[in-house]
C-alpha cells in the first residue's frame, strides 16, 4: 500500500490530535451567543491547516483560497479525500474570528481572510 499523496506531490499528514470522542465548543462570528458542539479531533485538525495557510497580513486570501489550500494539511484518516474539508474550514474560520485570532478583510470582494495571532 503507498503514501497517500496530494496534488503538490506531498504525503498527507498523519492525525496528530485528540480522540475523535472529544468535542470542542465552536461559536460564529455572524450569530452573537451561539455554540455548537463539534468533533475536537477533526476540530483540532482543521485549525491547525487553516493557521498554517492564512497569511499573518491583509489582504489575505479568499475563501476559495483558504478551501483549496487546506486540503493538503489534513490527516487522511479524519478527512479521507478531503471530504467535508470546507464545511470544517468554513466552521473553523468562524469560531476563529469569533475568537479574534483570524480577521476577513472586507476592503475588497471577494472577502478575504488572515491571521492575528
Amino acid at each position: 500500500m503507498g503514501r497517500i499523496t496530494q496534488p503538490s506531490g506531498r504525503p498527507r499528514a498523519r492525525t496528530k490530535t485528540p480522540t475523535a470522542g472529544m468535542k470542542v465548543t465552536v461559536h460564529s462570528i455572524n450569530v452573537p451567543g451561539y455554540s455548537s458542539a463539534v468533533n475536537g479531533a477533526k476540530y483540532e485538525a482543521m485549525r491547525a491547516a487553516l493557521l498554517r495557510v492564512l497569511p499573518r497580513r491583509s489582504p489575505g486570501i479568499t475563501q476559495a483560497e483558504m478551501f483549496r489550500a487546506v486540503v493538503e494539511h489534513l490527516p487522511e484518516d479524519l478527512f479521507p479525500g478531503g471530504a467535508k474539508s470546507n464545511w470544517w474550514a468554513k466552521t473553523v474560520q468562524l469560531d476563529l474570528e469569533a475568537k479574534r485570532i483570524v480577521r476577513r478583510s472586507t476592503e475588497e470582494t471577494p472577502l478575504r481572510w488572515f491571521r492575528l495571532k
